[in-house]
């Protein structure tokens, strides 16, 4: 099974700047107004600029909640 997830971070302006970290957001079948990142911080969407990959300082306790990927081991 595998899972989608989202980078973003908050506009400038919305946080200060030392707090503009990149968010980890589960990806959902719709846009809701408000999303919630994996650690619990929620922006509404136009607070947010989606990223094509990491930008800046990643928020640590996203980064801890992201599952691992399961390794399938073959034994021959």
């Amino acid at each position: 099974m595998s899972s989608t997830y989202y980078l973003g971070r908050p506009l400038p302006g919305v946080v200060g700047e030392t707090r503009r970290m990149c968010h980890v957001f589960p990806a959902q079948t719709s846009v809701p107004t408000r999303l919630v990142a994996l650690c619990g911080v929620s922006f509404d969407r136009e607070q947010l600029e989606l990223l094509d990959g990491p930008r800046g300082m990643p928020c640590e306790p996203c980064l801890r909640s992201v599952p691992r990927p399961r390794h399938e081991v073959q034994l021959t």
